[in-house]
């Protein structure tokens, strides 16, 4: 049983490297415009990623402020070695965490993802919005909900940001095979818990 299709490639977090080298000197340098149109490049990807790990939407929307705050400051030192949108999603991964600790809320990693779909918040739109459509899909959003952050996490940067298994381990910190091992067993543990719900 397939339990994820892939899905159509957003386009608004895609960047051509050519565009990509002329908006960070010009970000560098102050340029307002290309600081508003990186901005409008990644902050929906950062949102939902922060939502995803912190759970709540007013957080996610002061850690996405955050993040491009920090992410301005830091541009003098990004490398091209790594990717421009890994090392964006680092730096929300780390704003994120951190928030979770000051919080001391480990409860709040176990809401539901299908919150992401819930919010009211405007938002340019992304291809999982269209993800959950019918009861499946619904049940397969609650079965990723019960994995821990761990494995929660690189599913999420794999399917819905579409961050290829390099870039993932980039944004962790972890080997590629170590990606390859997590979303080995993200998949399997969906997989029975979606056979186990058939059989209900």
């Amino acid at each position: 049983m397939k339990v994820f299709a892939s899905s159509s490639v957003n386009s608004i977090e895609r960047m051509h490297d050519v565009e990509l080298a002329w908006l960070i000197p010009q970000c560098i340098a102050g340029n307002e415009d290309a600081i508003a149109r990186l901005v409008r490049q990644y902050e929906t990807g950062v949102f939902r990623l922060a939502l995803s790990i912190v759970g709540d939407v007013a957080e996610a929307n002061e850690i996405t402020q955050d993040v491009f705050l920090a992410a301005l400051r830091s541009l003098p030192s990004y490398q091209e070695k790594k990717s421009f949108k890994a090392w964006l999603y680092t730096i929300t991964l780390n704003q994120s965490r951190s928030r979770l600790r000051k919080r001391k809320t480990l409860e709040r990693l176990k809401i539901t993802l299908t919150s992401i779909f819930r919010v009211e918040v405007q938002k340019l739109p992304a291809p999982e919005e269209m993800v959950i459509q019918n009861e499946k899909e619904a049940l397969l959003w609650n079965c990723l909900n019960q994995l821990d952050e761990r494995l929660r996490v690189v599913v999420i940067l794999r399917y819905f940001h579409e961050l290829s298994t390099t870039e993932i381990a980039e944004v962790l910190s972890i080997r590629e095979g170590t990606v390859h091992s997590r979303l080995h067993n993200a998949r399997e543990r969906l997989r029975n818990a979606l056979e186990g719900l058939d059989g209900r």
